[in-house]
């Protein structure tokens, strides 16, 4: 498995990333005008540039330390998405209803944390492996219960398997699963006491 260290990516270099989710589609013209669309994807994948964040000296000097810490794009990290980082809305706080884990049967006991996007009554599903400590809400049927929580995986683990019909549903925030997409920065010296780096990709993992 490749290395990867849950430190989280400086935010104050993070806050100015520009980014989102990516999607990969075929597409295939026909002769009658209309196309045939797939894709080899099941999952969106992200990606951001870190480089509009950097606006100091002192954010230069983080970020190389980060960087060379982290051996560039050999070791992954955590990312706090600036706009897509909690269970729930931007604007409101995560809780314990937020999102559906699963249906209890009496006899699993682990659930994996998700977040699901719906619009126009379609939906897609994410895996959520990289929880923030202490932020993990869980409730069966609506009561909020004490569960374990790994938060390099997202998995939550009840010590007495929910029984058969239970709903369990969470509210958290999360980082997402990072590595820097170059093997090199290159860093400029705009003024006295200010820096910039033009940019900082940085591509989501596949954990």
């Amino acid at each position: 498995m490749s290395p990867f260290h849950e430190i989280r990516f400086p935010f104050s270099v993070a806050l100015g990333a520009v980014g989102g989710p990516e999607r990969r589609t075929e597409i295939v013209p026909l002769q009658s005008g209309r196309e045939e669309r797939n894709t080899p994807w099941a999952n969106s994948r992200r990606r951001w540039d870190a480089g509009p964040g950097v606006r100091s000296l002192d954010d230069v000097h983080t970020l190389i330390a980060f960087f060379e810490a982290r051996r560039g794009p050999l070791t992954g990290f955590r990312f706090r998405d600036p706009l897509d980082n909690r269970s729930c809305t931007p604007s409101s706080a995560p809780g314990p209803e937020d999102q559906v884990l699963g249906t209890g049967d009496g006899s699993v006991t682990g659930f994996q944390l998700v977040k699901r996007y719906e619009s126009g009554g379609e939906g897609w599903t994410r895996t959520i492996a990289k929880p923030v400590e202490g932020s993990v809400r869980v409730a069966l049927d609506g009561v909020e219960t004490a569960v374990s929580v790994d938060h390099a995986t997202g998995l939550v683990t009840f010590d007495t398997p929910p029984a058969p019909g239970t709903t369990v549903t969470a509210g958290f925030a999360f980082d997402c699963p990072v590595r820097f997409d170059t093997e090199r920065l290159d860093i400029a010296l705009e003024a006295v006491g200010s820096g910039g780096v033009p940019s900082v990709p940085l591509l989501e993992l596949v954990i």
